[in-house]
């Protein structure tokens, strides 16, 4: 009886809780490396000011997670990169082109890289450190110079 003179008044004095807004978040938790699709969101109601900056389901799409992304938290642009095609220490396949002439050699990847970027790779017939473009998942191009 005592407790309920005392706490009474603390409930009454509690400010209300904001209603939020509708605003995309996470259905699941997401680890590091993970692609994002548009099923990973559902639309659930946070705080105008957690909402703020949030990326849609299309835009978040495609991308890849820079870091672990908990279930019920938005997506930001910084949470977000590039997939990345080629990982370090993966096997790649590193092919030189030169007009209608195609070489391909086994080699391992030394450096990440998403579609386009520049990649090292060691060639394993010659075990010489290559610059290569990333081209698709396990894939790396040359160019004849």
């Amino acid at each position: 009886m005592l407790a309920a003179l005392f706490l009474a008044p603390a409930l009454a004095a509690a400010p209300a809780i904001p209603a939020g807004e509708a605003a995309p978040v996470l259905a699941r938790t997401v680890e590091r490396g993970e692609v994002l699709s548009k099923a990973d969101f559902v639309t659930a109601p946070v705080l105008p000011a957690i909402a703020r900056n949030a990326l849609s389901p299309a835009e978040a799409a495609g991308q890849e997670a820079v870091r672990r992304l908990n279930a019920g938290a938005p997506v930001r642009s910084t949470d977000l990169a590039v997939p990345r095609l080629v990982r370090r220490g993966e096997a790649v396949t590193i092919s030189l082109v030169s007009g209608g002439l195609k070489i391909t050699s086994a080699g391992r990847a030394l450096s990440d890289g998403a579609r386009g970027e520049h990649v090292r790779v060691l060639n394993l017939a010659t075990n010489r450190t290559l610059e290569a473009v990333a081209e698709s998942a396990g894939n790396v191009r040359m160019t004849a110079q």
